[in-house]
């Protein structure tokens, strides 16, 4: 039997659907990932068989071949592990749900329990641009995924409570956000250009870029404070938009550095890549899906 369940990737900071279809049928018990699955998502067999035994149900003894589509677009990261049992089970026909119009993302532990999956933000705001309003995440992302207005986070906890959801055993799990996407002023710096005493010209030849957008070569030498003045310019910049907030969160996001109790980054980054870095070093190759 067929069974066919959505998921998301993510391309530099972009996400993209990806349809699960898992296919189970009589033969030789082996278990096959097809669609340019990277390690991490081969290594998803032995997570996902391990999950839905521990989890009260039964890993079917068959053939079994999983299709990450589409086939030419990488799939990297373990955020298709629950996609995969899902499709599994639906497909083996130990649960029943309609899961056409929902995406289902996170990694699972081999005891089947959901743990934190990079790149949330971008995988939910590419499933609200297609139309699909219900999303399944693990519970210690649902505060992320809640910043995409117009999305009901489904948030689990473990493989066997979405079994007992899909089974109508208990009611369906359904986070409320308290993040909201108005104007709220950023957290302090903690380099202010308040605090630099002196350097009166400097200080307004940066005032006045900040005001215009425009860029400053300052040329001196070492200890004079050139580093400390540039590091003071997000300071003086106004507050980002929710377009630029939500744009800054997706990149910590991808990067597996967004924190956990801050969701949502309001503080605009500074950095200081060092004077001999590449081009590509700087803005990322290019030349793939990375």
């Amino acid at each position: 039997m067929l069974a066919k369940v959505l998921s998301c990737a993510v391309v530099g900071l972009e996400g993209a659907i990806v349809e699960v279809e898992a296919d189970i049928s009589p033969g030789l018990p082996s278990f096959t990932i097809v669609g340019l699955p990277d390690t991490a998502v081969q290594e998803a067999r032995e997570r996902v068989r391990a999950a839905i035994r521990n989890s009260g149900c039964t890993f079917p003894m068959k053939r079994i071949v999983v299709n990450l589509a589409p086939a030419d677009l990488k799939k990297a990261g373990p955020a298709y592990d629950l996609p995969i049992a899902v499709g599994i089970l639906l497909s083996s026909e130990q649960v029943y749900a309609d899961v056409s119009q929902t995406i289902i993302l996170g990694e699972l532990s081999l005891d089947g329990s959901l743990r934190h999956t990079s790149g949330i933000l971008p995988m939910v705001a590419v499933a609200h641009q297609e139309g699909l309003s219900d999303i399944i995440v693990p519970d210690t992302d649902a505060k992320e995924a809640s910043l995409i207005e117009g999305t009901k986070i489904i948030p689990i906890t473990s493989l066997s409570q979405l079994v007992s959801y899909f089974r109508g055993e208990i009611p369906p799990p359904e986070y409320k956000s308290d993040e909201v996407l108005e104007y709220t002023p950023p957290p302090s710096s903690a380099t202010d250009l308040a605090y630099i005493k002196g350097q009166e010209h400097v200080k307004r030849a940066i005032e006045v870029a900040a005001a215009g957008g425009h860029n400053v070569i300052m040329v001196g030498p070492p200890g004079s404070g050139k580093t400390l003045l540039a590091r003071t310019l997000p300071s003086i910049l106004p507050p980002m938009t929710n377009e630029e907030a939500l744009e800054v969160t997706k990149v910590y996001s991808v990067s597996g550095l967004l924190p956990s109790d801050t969701p949502l980054i309001r503080l605009r980054p500074f950095r200081s890549p060092h004077y001999t870095i590449s081009n590509a070093g700087l803005v990322g190759y290019g030349g793939g899906n990375d």
